[in-house]
């Protein structure tokens, strides 16, 4: 009679052992859906230098990219599926949050902030970088803070964290400021080059990206203060707790192994992208509070 009962027992406890991988996707509709059509459908950037951008081989790469391949490795393992095919859906900043909050992407890997306000319609993965609003003009503009701005035009990405500062900024110090509303980095970068703004404001490490890609880098400068605090996340569809979790653990991994540090300096320091940002203090204590053990 005991014996029987302690094969029971050790059955049911071996079980879900055995069975991981099927009840995580049971429990999980985004692993269900990617493993039905074979596709990892990856939302990423096309010029948000050195995050998630189209490389000299027309394919995204960057600091992101490369992480979320980290990610895309794991879910092949919790999946079972060595083949899976990863699509890359090009995203901006309008568009990427609907994808996402309608099945269209399954993982945005770019530079998107992660805000309380964004939590309504998408889940966040862990921080991975941390930057802030501040503002590019060309050389010898005069301009040094938002308040010089006064009487003179910027340009801003529609849907940013980064409109939101720079308006709200405007406003409270009754600033009289024209704005230019563009759809990506791309199109806010060229109103600044032919002068068709003064300034074009969105997070200090971006700026610095595009003007390491612009004709004439010695033009251009990044000024000001910090007028926001953007900490950056993957995004991936709300309510799903147990996608989110595989993408948290190969984070915390990576943080807690010092391979993010790695990633990080690959393409900070200076990087291919000739960005010459070493990792900061506050990025480095964000790693090491986000390793999460076991």
């Amino acid at each position: 009679m005991f014996r029987i009962i302690g094969l029971a027992i050790a059955a049911l406890l071996l079980t879900p052992l055995a069975g991981a991988p099927a009840a995580a996707q049971d429990d999980s509709p985004v692993l269900k859906r990617i493993k039905e059509r074979g596709v990892i459908n990856m939302g990423h950037r096309e010029a948000s230098i050195p995050f998630s951008y189209i490389g000299s081989d027309g394919k995204p790469i960057g600091y992101s990219m490369d992480l979320c391949m980290k990610i895309v490795d794991r879910i092949k393992d919790e999946l079972q599926a060595p083949n899976l095919q990863v699509k890359y859906v090009p995203v901006t900043s309008q568009t990427r949050i609907p994808l996402m909050a309608n099945g269209t992407i399954d993982l945005e890997c770019g530079s998107t902030t992660n805000n309380l306000t964004r939590s309504k319609q998408v889940d966040f993965l862990a921080v991975t970088f941390i930057t802030g609003t501040q503002l590019a003009s060309k050389k010898g503009s005069g301009i040094k803070e938002i308040e010089d701005l006064n009487g003179k035009s910027i340009a801003l990405s529609l849907g940013t964290t980064n409109e939101k500062a720079v308006k709200a900024v405007v406003q409270e110090k009754g600033l009289d400021v024209k704005f230019t509303m563009v759809k990506d980095h791309p199109q806010g970068w060229l109103a600044l080059e032919t002068g068709r703004v003064d300034a074009y404001a969105t997070d200090h490490v971006l700026l610095f990206g595009l003007i390491s890609k612009s004709k004439d880098p010695s033009q251009f400068q990044v000024t000001g203060r910090f007028l926001s605090y953007d900490p950056y996340g993957f995004m991936v569809p709300r309510n799903d707790s147990s996608f989110r979790l595989i993408g948290n653990t190969v984070l915390a991994d990576l943080m807690r192994s010092g391979e993010m540090a790695k990633i990080y300096d690959k393409w900070f320091n200076p990087g291919p992208t000739n960005i010459n940002m070493p990792l900061t203090q506050t990025l480095k204590t964000a790693f090491e509070v986000q390793a999460l053990p076991y």
